[in-house]
C-alpha cells in the first residue's frame, strides 16, 4: 500500500475538520431531541424564515432560550438564539420585516400572535432595558459568524388564543441528527471513488470511521459544547 502523499494527508485533516463540525451539530439535534421528547416544551414558530422551535430554560446550548429559570410566559417574553452552529435556529432572522407574523404556544396557557414592529442592530456591550409590555423580544448575534453586534427583532401582542396542539406536537428537526450522518456519509463516499486511486482508501477510511462516529452520536448523543469547545478556535473564538 502506498503511503499517502502530503495532499492525502491535507485533504484528510480536512476531512476531520469538515468531521468536527458534523459531530457538533449531531450531538446537538440527538441530545435536544432527547431533551424534548421528555418535556412538553412551549414553541416558537414564524413561519416566514421557516422556524418551529422549542422553547427551554436551560440553555443556549439547547436551542431557543428564555431567561434561565421563566417556565411561564412572562412580560415581555426575551428569546435568545443562536446564528451560526448548534442548529443555527435564528439564522434568518435577519429576513423578518415589519409586519411579519411570529407565534408562540404555550401548553397549559395559550397561543400568542405578535406582529414584528422593529428591527434594530446594537453592539454586543448593549445594556438598554427590554422592558416593553406585550412585546417579544428575539435576540441573536450579528452578522452572521460574529458576536460583534446584537440583532434584535421586536413584536407587539395581536391576539391570544386557544393552544394549537398540532403545533407543540410537531417536531421538524427530529431526524436532523440522521441526515446529517447520511448526508455525510454518502457525500464522503462519492469523494472517495473520484479520489485518485493510489490514496483512496485513505480518504474512505478516514469517511467510514468518521460516518461510524456520526451514527454512534445519533443513538448516544453528548453535550455538543464539548465538541465546539475544543474547534470554537477555527471560528476565531466565535
Amino acid at each position: 500500500m502506498n503511503k499517502p502523499s502530503i495532499s492525502t494527508i491535507i485533504v484528510i485533516i480536512c476531512i476531520i475538520i469538515i468531521g468536527l463540525y458534523a459531530m457538533g451539530e449531531v450531538n446537538y439535534f440527538s441530545s435536544k431531541i432527547v431533551v424534548e421528547r421528555n418535556m412538553d416544551s412551549p414553541v416558537i414558530a414564524i413561519p416566514n424564515i421557516g422556524v418551529n422551535e422549542k422553547i427551554n430554560n436551560i440553555s443556549l446550548n439547547q436551542g431557543v432560550l428564555i431567561d434561565p429559570g421563566d417556565s411561564v410566559p412572562t412580560d415581555p417574553i426575551v428569546l435568545f438564539g443562536h446564528r451560526t452552529l448548534q442548529g443555527s435556529p435564528f439564522l434568518r432572522l435577519n429576513e423578518l420585516s415589519i409586519g411579519d407574523t411570529m407565534l408562540l404556544e404555550w401548553p397549559g396557557v395559550g397561543e400568542f400572535n405578535y406582529t414584528v414592529t422593529n428591527t434594530t442592530i446594537v453592539p454586543a456591550t448593549y445594556s438598554g432595558a427590554l422592558n416593553k409590555s406585550n412585546t417579544l423580544y428575539l435576540i441573536t448575534c450579528d452578522p452572521i459568524g460574529s458576536t460583534e453586534n446584537r440583532l434584535i427583532v421586536e413584536g407587539d401582542l395581536t391576539s391570544q388564543n386557544d393552544i394549537n396542539t398540532k403545533i407543540i406536537k410537531d417536531n421538524p428537526q427530529e431526524s436532523n441528527a440522521i441526515l446529517i450522518s447520511l448526508g455525510f456519509l454518502i457525500i464522503g463516499i462519492i469523494f472517495g471513488i473520484f479520489y485518485p486511486k493510489e490514496n483512496r482508501i485513505y480518504i474512505l477510511a478516514t469517511v467510514l470511521i468518521i460516518s461510524a462516529i456520526l451514527f454512534y452520536f445519533c443513538i448516544n448523543p453528548i453535550p455538543s459544547e464539548l465538541i465546539y469547545e475544543k474547534i470554537i478556535f477555527l471560528n476565531g473564538g466565535i
